[in-house]
């Protein structure tokens, strides 16, 4: 255990220095392991990761969900999903922002992603609310925390990695964040309706949009509709696996990108470009996280903390708070993929060992995660907001996405106190 412990103090003394959290786990994970077993053994098992992880067919899930995430901001239905949940809600005090957690969650359903998602509707529904006067802390916070709907929405690129790693069912956890997701989305709402009824300047409302307005708004977006239903009925019935799923789901994106002429030769290498480009980052930290984990695997760790948990004699759903509270902290200082693929080595065993689902823990680390994208200093979704809208002060960003921190961790809670509520769907699966 000893080994264990020095090679995650080894890691954090690195991140310290600035080196990217990916370098250093693997730096850390192939030294270990070179001393422990030798070099020889070592430089063959990396290499056998590096192959295996490249060439794993699950894997390609990966890069296609982040091409049809893609092609689908292309080809302008994120605008169209706004537009339809404006025409709704928007004459409603806060209707902007009950509109962008709306246009969040359907976003996410065709993504996978928390930061395309953020990005998109940055461009997309900030411009509107700043045009009607809405506060920056209000119309940036809803973007930051409507955009983690990206990843617990299925798809989902985290699932997938985590599906992968774990070797859980994909489906099944796709399916389990149905009901979280849409709680989630529910309970921005309902703060975005708080902050609204406190602080009525800060959200208000637009004029109605007429019912003729409303079903044509409604009738653009047969699009998403079709394309949600294609690919996730098609993976919760059994049709097709995540990974045929996703293809599919790229190609239909990638037709409606071509029938809506949004998609030029400019374009089309811009969306390869940036596709190949995310992949390569996630697959450059999975290749890292599991030469690390295989060096904490090859100590005494896992099975010692184990036992030393099991001695303790604490409730088991006590443990399960306690690991949460653990994900919260490195959450605030660490990247949120980095951070469960770090973990995991740890964590998972003691998971298992105490009988719990681990589709289940699968949707309570993504719950934990989305706490962490919206959480200074570090998350992700500000910082990228803060990119797109430069001015926009960050102070403000950080106020208004620590507002909407509440109300995503209650959803964690929740879920975490009625585990039914990720398990029941997943449950009706063949």
């Amino acid at each position: 255990m000893t080994e264990a412990l020095l090679g995650f103090a080894a890691v954090f003394a690195l991140a310290l220095l600035r080196v990217p959290l990916a370098f250093a786990m693997g730096a850390v994970g192939y030294v270990g392991l070179g001393l422990l077993r030798g070099w020889g053994p070592t430089a063959a098992g990396a290499a056998q990761v590096v192959y295996d992880t490249g060439f794993a067919y699950t894997l390609s899930v990966v890069p296609l969900f982040i091409l049809m995430g893609n092609f689908v901001a292309r080809a302008g239905l994120a605008d169209e999903l706004f537009g339809a949940a404006f025409a709704f809600v928007g004459h409603r005090r806060g209707g902007l922002a009950h509109a962008t957690v709306i246009a969040c969650a359907g976003f996410g359903a065709i993504c996978g992603s928390s930061i395309a998602t953020a990005a998109t509707m940055s461009k997309v529904a900030y411009p509107p609310m700043k045009q009607l006067g809405y506060a920056d802390h209000l119309s940036t916070g809803v973007i930051a925390a409507g955009g983690t709907l990206g990843i617990m929405i299925p798809p989902s690129t985290i699932m997938v990695i985590y599906g992968i790693v774990t070797e859980t069912n994909i489906g099944r956890l796709f399916a389990a964040g149905v009901l979280p997701g849409l709680l989630c989305a529910l309970l921005l709402m309902g703060g975005v309706a708080f902050i609204a009824h406190r602080d009525p300047a800060a959200g208000p409302a637009a004029a109605r949009t007429p019912w003729p307005q409303r079903w044509a708004a409604l009738r653009r977006i047969w699009g998403v509709l079709l394309l949600v239903a294609v690919v996730l009925g098609g993976i919760y019935g059994g049709v097709f696996t995540a990974t045929e799923g996703a293809g599919i789901g790229a190609a239909g994106a990638f037709g409606f990108a071509l029938a809506r002429r949004t998609l030029t030769l400019r374009t089309l290498v811009e969306v390869l470009v940036e596709s190949a480009r995310t992949t390569a980052m996630l697959f450059t930290i999975l290749i890292a996280a599991t030469l690390f984990s295989n060096f904490v695997n090859f100590t005494s760790m896992p099975g010692d903390l184990k036992d030393g948990i099991t001695q303790l004699g604490l409730p088991p759903l006590a443990l399960i708070a306690a690991m949460m509270a653990v994900y919260v902290l490195l959450g605030t200082i660490m990247e949120e993929l980095t951070m469960v693929l770090l973990t995991l080595p740890v964590f998972f065993p003691v998971v298992t060992a105490l009988g719990y689902d681990p589709v289940w823990f699968g949707v309570l680390i993504v719950l934990v995660v989305q706490v962490g994208l919206i959480s200074p200093p570090v998350g992700m979704n500000m910082f990228v907001m803060k990119a797109l809208l430069k001015d926009v002060a960050l102070s403000a960003i950080f106020r208004g996405s620590a507002l909407f921190c509440l109300p995503l961790a209650i959803g964690l809670v929740l879920v975490l106190l009625f585990p039914a509520i990720a398990l029941w769907l997943p449950g009706l699966m063949t």
